[in-house]
């Protein structure tokens, strides 16, 4: 959180200005403390639309996330395979990420090109960042006698 004040003199009056800007990392903490300082100040407070961005760190959890999720659907996959063919899963001989792809967002820019006119729902789609991911995988499987053998 940043404050700005600015104190001026009008004839005998005294006025000061401030200026409050404050990150977010929850929306919906964002919207109470807006709510709270119109519901307290009226119109004597102005808030400007938000400007959202992620940054580098949420992206790099965003992509991590991303990577570990695309394993476990490989893993499910071959899960189900392997059952259609009476076979079990073993463990994992090879993981590769393949491609990651990330697109949307703004990544660290605080003052993005968003004009100002933009609903909030525009601009929450015009930030949202996605990401997809692209792994290979190569599993182990094991027979039916291997199966039978642990059972036993």
């Amino acid at each position: 959180m940043t404050v700005t004040e600015d104190f001026s003199r009008v004839e005998n009056i005294y006025q000061m200005e401030a200026e409050v800007c404050i990150i977010f990392s929850d929306f919906g903490k964002m919207q109470n403390v807006c709510n709270l300082l119109i519901e307290k100040l009226g119109t004597s407070v102005t808030i400007s639309p938000p400007h959202f961005y992620h940054t580098p760190e949420a992206v790099d959890s965003l992509r991590r996330q991303v990577c570990v999720a695309a394993v476990g659907n490989t893993r499910r996959k071959a899960q189900e395979v392997c059952r259609l063919f009476g076979q079990s899963l073993g463990k994992p001989l090879l993981i590769r990420e393949e491609e990651t792809k990330e697109w949307g967002g703004h990544v660290d820019s605080h003052l993005s090109n968003v004009p100002d006119s933009l609903t909030l729902q525009e601009r929450i789609q015009n930030a949202t960042a996605y990401a997809s991911c692209r792994v290979f995988a190569v599993f182990e499987i094991k027979g039916k006698e291997n199966r039978r053998n642990k059972i036993l």
